[in-house]
């Protein structure tokens, strides 16, 4: 079991508040992804978690446990970060042997493997390394310490295609293999869409979305064709995004499609399609959002 509460949370800065009273519950043993734009409070929430930051108000628990203070919960989570908190003249190999005091189950072998699959010179210094190398260094890290709680935050950034394809797939191997609740916060959301099985999307200091991916995707539809009879068609309806095309329309509907619906679009000669993770995002946490 690794579940996280987050109870009642509100993070205020000054007269400026991060999160206003959010209750989340991340379930044990899925892959999650926390989406937001940038300042809608994302990272305050995972550094909360991780208790680098002290709520304001509220309470978060790991299986049962408060966070504040409290190393038998934090020992349980690795959070890989943007900032580097390693001493840059540490060698890689150093890194692996430092995480290992503050975590037992850290894997100096499977680190060691990560190595070669990402041909990472474990005897380089830290400051000898690329942006994306040491990103990589960072990932291996991460994935090796065999941590319930693993958390990403922009996880690849500076990786080039190849590794961060790599990144995805030896994620999933290592999830597969040794089950544990992982939590994705990216702005690269189309690369990671086919392996969340829970979004969360943070929104004006609340969390607007908390479920499953599939779920969630079902819950949305495009329908497009000639511009009056969209126009028609999604009369009354709850539309999140209109584009426009010279005189033919698509919209998004935040809504399940009923078997009216169907018959309705068959009639004015319109055509369904699926909406992507990555739009669907956009759309929901645009200006106006579900309302406009």
């Amino acid at each position: 079991m690794s579940e996280i509460e987050v109870k009642d949370v509100t993070m205020c800065y000054g007269k400026h508040c991060a999160l206003e009273n959010i209750s989340i519950t991340i379930e044990p043993d899925k892959i999650y992804g926390l989406l937001g734009k940038n300042g809608a409070g994302k990272t305050t929430l995972l550094n909360l978690i991780t208790n680098k930051l002290f709520p304001s108000s509220g309470e978060i628990t790991v299986d049962g446990e408060g966070v504040r203070e409290n190393d038998n919960a934090l020992e349980k989570i690795y959070y890989m970060t943007e900032k580097d908190y390693c001493p840059e003249n540490m060698r890689v190999k150093e890194v692996f042997r430092w995480t290992k005091e503050f975590y037992p189950n850290f894997s100096i072998e499977y680190a060691t493997e990560l190595c070669k699959k990402f041909d990472l010179n474990q005897n380089k210094k830290l400051k000898e390394l690329s942006t994306g190398y040491g990103t990589i260094a960072k990932l291996i890290t991460s994935l090796a310490s065999n941590s319930p709680i693993i958390i990403f935050d922009e996880p690849v950034l500076g990786l080039d295609a190849t590794h961060r394809d790599l990144f995805y797939k030896e994620l999933l191997v290592n999830y597969m293999e040794h089950p544990k609740t992982i939590i994705l916060s990216t702005h690269i959301i189309e690369e990671i869409a086919k392996i969340l099985e829970r979004v969360i999307i943070i929104k004006d200091r609340n969390v607007l979305i908390n479920d499953d991916t599939e779920n969630l995707l079902k819950s949305a539809y495009c329908v497009s064709g000639l511009a009056e009879n969209i126009d028609r068609y999604i009369s009354g309806k709850k539309c999140i995004n209109i584009e426009h095309m010279a005189s033919y329309k698509s919209a998004t509907i935040y809504e399940k499609i009923t078997d009216a619906d169907r018959d309705n679009a068959k009639s004015l000669n319109l055509e369904f399609s699926k909406v992507e993770l990555q739009n669907m995002f956009i759309y929901l946490t645009s200006t106006g959002g579900m309302n406009q």
